[in-house]
């Protein structure tokens, strides 16, 4: 199965893994990149640049096919060492990077030279038009129902794929909502060139998180994730739990007035107790809508046969059938 894509990243199918924080390490990037997608490491979530750099090279001990790692760029008053993360990805000799966050323009000339693919994270279509202008070669286009940040625009992804389609010159993934075989091929069909699957490879045997958080993810449905964060224009899609339930009682009664600080203790320092420790209800995690088409813990090598598989039959044998 050859899109642009797979020709642009060097994959066998045009399934990308996300970056994920707490998720997305040499295990799970490993085994996607080995399934025949495109595993990424999430950078930030190790703690220094040093920290990324051994990362790096244990997914390279894990796989010889190609993987990435996320850059999400935040807008922060005291931000990561970027510049280190950037020389770390270098001289380990990853070829693809994710960008995500605040604009990566400023890191663009250094990840070129170093002959780097750029994929951005958009949340709409003109994100992706700025991220195509400013010479990334690609970009994933998320839409509402994604899980973390769908952006302002509530736009789902009927709408948004087929509109960026209409405007974009370069690739681009659909993200948010994808889970099979039944997404792949409707990407596809609304001008994608590949999907881009994060909640979906949290549940899989290699994600390298606690068991209680895959449960959770499989026993819930379409109907369990919130909206949390938007009075802080910064809305996140997560899971719903005690803890979340309680940040948006906060919201409801502070209204405008509410600040960061309020609901600090359902968000900050969550994904080491929630991944790691197997603590899902102790505050507010990044899920998506898809969670209600996920109902097993595959292999990363079963999921992905199984989306490709799927994605086929379905092409080849219902939608062709329909159009004699």
């Amino acid at each position: 199965m050859q899109t642009r894509i797979t020709e642009l990243l060097g994959t066998e199918y045009p399934i990308v893994q996300g970056g994920m924080h707490f998720v997305g390490l040499a295990e799970l990037a490993s085994a996607v990149s080995n399934a025949g997608g495109l595993g990424i490491i999430t950078a930030l979530t190790q703690k220094t640049p040093e920290d990324l750099a051994a990362e790096i090279e244990r997914c390279h001990q894990m796989t010889d096919k190609p993987f990435g790692v996320n850059l999400t760029f935040l807008p922060t008053l005291n931000p990561p060492n970027y510049e280190a993360y950037v020389q770390a990805v270098i001289d380990g000799g990853v070829k693809i990077v994710e960008t995500a966050g605040n604009n990566p323009a400023k890191w663009l000339p250094i990840l070129k030279e170093n002959d780097i693919k750029v994929i951005h994270k958009c949340t709409s279509v003109r994100h992706a038009l700025k991220a195509e202008s400013i010479g990334c070669d690609a970009v994933s286009v998320d839409g509402f129902e994604c899980g973390g940040h769908p952006g302002e625009d509530d736009v789902p992804n009927m709408i948004l794929l087929p509109r960026a389609a209409e405007e974009l010159t370069v690739p681009f993934l659909a993200s948010g909502g994808m889970a099979d075989g039944r997404s792949l091929a409707a990407a596809l069909s609304l001008g994608a060139d590949g999907m881009n699957l994060g909640t979906r490879f949290m549940a899989t045997v290699e994600a390298p998180i606690h068991d209680a958080v895959k449960q959770a993810i499989v026993a819930a449905t379409e109907l369990d994730t919130r909206l949390v964060m938007r009075p802080l224009r910064n809305t996140e899609r997560v899971l719903t739990n005690p803890a979340v339930e309680r940040l948006l009682e906060k919201e409801r009664t502070l209204g405008s007035d509410i600040k960061f600080e309020d609901i600090i203790e359902e968000v900050a320092g969550v994904y080491p107790r929630v991944m790691q420790e197997g603590k899902p209800e102790s505050g507010a995690w990044s899920c998506g809508m898809v969670a209600g088409l996920i109902n097993d813990i595959p292999t990363c090598k079963e999921l992905i046969d199984g989306i490709i598989e799927q994605a086929r039959s379905i092409v080849n044998d219902r939608l062709v059938k329909l159009m004699a």
